[in-house]
């Protein structure tokens, strides 16, 4: 199942292989896109719960159940990277879409702190199984020539996601229903409807459907698997993916921040708004985020031969200076000023946030392609915990002062790598 580097996603004359490439692109795309409705439930749900009587959360105690997933979210990313190495991404991801719907459902149906506790703990393990086993699934069906495009592209469905998800479970709780619960139900169906696609539509790899193993690609190991040991003291030795993995968890914290707590930043500036439009405006950063990885994964491949260095660091550059500029955009009171800079911010920082978890990951983990994943994307998790707790207890603009430093930082750990190429 040889493929030409240039040749097409989407071309007109199908062969039953580019059928299959179409097909594993399109399901594991809608797969990790649904992980975000049930991601984002809690998000919109604080809008309600702040007013409820009934269960009333501080806004520190809610910023602590976000750490907690977030610390669920980073543990299982080490976890489920291996799985996925040792087992396929099959088994790996349905799990985790079928429990973390299961627990969207008891969120909206019992609302103590005890059993949000719990269910915030389930759904971090639940969500960090979709990333690199779905990176892996991608990673088996194309080659390493093109896989800065295709993931680019693929990348787009965690800013779609976010980015929909959020007035989806706004509109059916408060224009709908009137009830923040309605957030954990609506986000739920989504969530079962894709399990069952996910079931029906999902391969591993081409060897499964009696294809080709492609040029360049791993496939999931058959019989003589790897131990979880052994997958990663491989990515331990790996210092190319220990510096991803480091700057990547530099970068993670101003992702959250705006994911988790972005309609109530919006609301407590703005409360004449209102909760619907709250929810909405901090989407122009995820609407930004679907062009970003794209944009990136096209300069990586076709300006830089494959080196994925050189478009991080210059995208993280200008991601810098839009986080020194929001501290001043917040200042002004300004509704389109700041849905601007949340937009450059998208802008630029999905597409180094994609491209490090998901194609230079992929490219210098080669072997263990999913635990080299995990391991980079449970890095940036670890810094996401930050970014869920730092917004209840600090003031938004020293908080994205913080978050300049940070992307800095990051870029000076990537500029000796400047050069690296992975290997084809």
């Amino acid at each position: 199942m040889s493929q030409n580097p240039g040749f097409s996603l989407f071309h007109l004359h199908s062969t039953p292989a580019q059928r299959w490439r179409v097909q594993i692109f399109l399901i594991t795309w809608l797969a990790y896109a649904s992980f975000y409705f049930t991601r984002k439930a809690f998000s919109v749900a604080k809008l309600g719960i702040v007013d409820d009587p009934a269960f009333a959360l501080e806004r520190a105690t809610m910023a602590n159940l976000d750490a907690l997933y977030l610390g669920a979210y980073a543990i299982g990313q080490f976890i489920w990277g291996i799985y996925a190495d040792r087992f396929g991404p099959r088994v790996v991801v349905l799990g985790g879409l079928l429990a973390s719907g299961l627990a969207a459902v008891v969120m909206g149906t019992v609302a103590t702190l005890p059993i949000f506790i719990s269910c915030m703990l389930i759904q971090g393990l639940a969500q960090s199984t979709g990333w690199s086993a779905l990176c892996k699934n991608i990673g088996s069906f194309f080659t390493t020539p093109e896989r800065g495009r295709i993931l680019g592209l693929w990348s787009s469905c965690y800013a779609f996601g976010g980015l929909v998800a959020s007035p989806f479970a706004g509109w059916w709780a408060y224009q709908v229903y009137g009830d923040w619960r309605a957030a954990f139900f609506s986000s739920a169906l989504v969530v079962f409807i894709v399990t069952i696609l996910f079931f029906i539509f999902q391969r591993n790899t081409p060897d499964d459907v009696g294809l080709p193993t492609v040029e360049g690609a791993e496939a999931t190991p058959q019989g003589h698997q790897a131990s979880f040991a052994s997958c990663l003291k491989a990515i331990l030795q790996n210092r190319t993916i220990l510096i991803l993995g480091l700057a990547y968890f530099l970068l993670k914290p101003a992702r959250y921040a705006i994911l988790l707590w972005g309609p109530v930043m919006v609301y407590e500036r703005m409360p004449e708004l209102g909760k619907v439009t709250s929810a909405v405006v901090p989407t122009a950063f995820e609407l930004a985020g679907l062009a970003g990885p794209i944009l990136l994964g096209v300069i990586s491949d076709k300006l830089f031969g494959a080196r994925r260095f050189p478009a991080c660091i210059i995208s993280l550059l200008a991601l810098a200076a839009c986080l020194a500029l929001f501290v001043p955009a917040m200042q002004s009171g300004s509704v389109i000023l700041v849905v601007v800079i949340l937009f450059m911010m998208g802008l630029t920082l999905y597409g180094p946030d994609s491209m490090i978890s998901g194609a230079a990951a992929i490219d210098f983990g080669r072997g263990t392609s999913g635990t080299a994943a995990g391991f980079v994307n449970g890095c940036g998790s670890i810094g996401a915990i930050l970014g869920g707790l730092l917004p209840g207890y600090f003031e938004t603009e020293s908080v994205f002062l913080v978050f300049t430093g940070t992307a800095l930082m990051a870029i000076a750990l990537m500029i000796p790598y400047w050069n690296s190429r992975p290997g084809t």
